[in-house]
């Protein structure tokens, strides 16, 4: 493939910021933005993770598409105030990684989580009848207990996936997968932690992970420019007012009950106390 010369953004660095749960919307951005980042030859890409993770489909999806940009684009991740579980999987894709010394990591493991209304639903006189196709067709189903066979299902997903994120962890870090497994059991951690396990190379701020990423590409820090490629916000967000702390609180409190109910009932990678 022969690709036309853009001298624009050979002289500058792209930057995209992965905040929030990770969910659908956040992958077709950022997805979308790695495919500029891409067409248009920017030599280096800093990649500002502020997350606690989400769905674990929507992390791999990115964290693949980080794995191929690697062979054209120098990545830095920035860890920002917190980046864990899904966002220290996507972090993965990043051939260094910055964190602050405070900043909330970790949390390298799977959830999932389901709702059991049966005590209240029999309080109120409710009750459903199910044909099903076979007997785990309404696994996690919100008006009854899991049975143990359930369980154990739901125990083997839970495990399947973990071992993928402690593999990914292991070969994109080099290190062991005992290693891993060691610091792997859910726990969080600080970013002078992380280094000391080997998950973060360097403590620093954003504007130390752009320097950095300018030197990779062998540009001069002092006179490379980021290109932003902006999150834009969903529309109920860009309604409320964002410079009203209580609207943003609102607006925040929306995303993330937008995000549990979407997500109710999927394994998660996700951190949240």
């Amino acid at each position: 493939m022969i690709w036309p010369f853009k001298p624009k953004f050979r002289k500058q660095i792209a930057r995209i910021e992965v905040s929030g749960a990770i969910a659908g919307a956040t992958r077709q951005r950022v997805l979308a933005a790695l495919k500029l980042v891409e067409e248009r030859r920017f030599p280096a890409l800093l990649l500002r993770i502020d997350s606690p993770g989400g769905t674990v489909g929507d992390s791999q999806e990115i964290y693949s598409a980080l794995k191929r940009l690697q062979e054209k684009v120098k990545i830095v991740a920035s860890f920002g105030n917190i980046s864990a579980s899904g966002g220290v999987y996507i972090g993965m894709g990043a051939q260094h990684i910055m964190a602050n010394p405070g900043t909330i990591t970790g949390s390298i493991g799977v959830i999932l989580r389901g709702n059991n209304l049966e005590r209240l639903l029999d309080k109120i006189g409710v009750s459903f009848k199910v044909i099903k196709s076979g007997p785990y067709k309404d696994i996690l189903s919100f008006d009854r207990e899991l049975t143990e066979p359930e369980e154990n299902i739901l125990q083997e997903l839970i495990d399947t996936s973990y071992q993928q994120f402690v593999q990914t962890v292991a070969e994109a870090r080099q290190l062991t997968v005992d290693a891993v497994k060691s610091f792997a059991d859910g726990r969080i951690f600080t970013g002078q932690q992380a280094v000391e396990l080997g998950v973060v190379d360097r403590l620093g701020t954003e504007e130390d992970a752009r320097r950095w990423a300018a030197e990779l590409a062998g540009l001069d820090p002092e006179k490379t420019r980021c290109y932003n490629f902006e999150e834009r916000k969903p529309l109920l967000s860009r309604l409320i007012s964002g410079d009203q702390q209580d609207s943003t609180a609102l607006s925040a409190g929306i995303n993330w009950l937008e995000f549990e109910l979407k997500t109710s009932g999927q394994p998660l990678w996700l951190y949240r106390p």
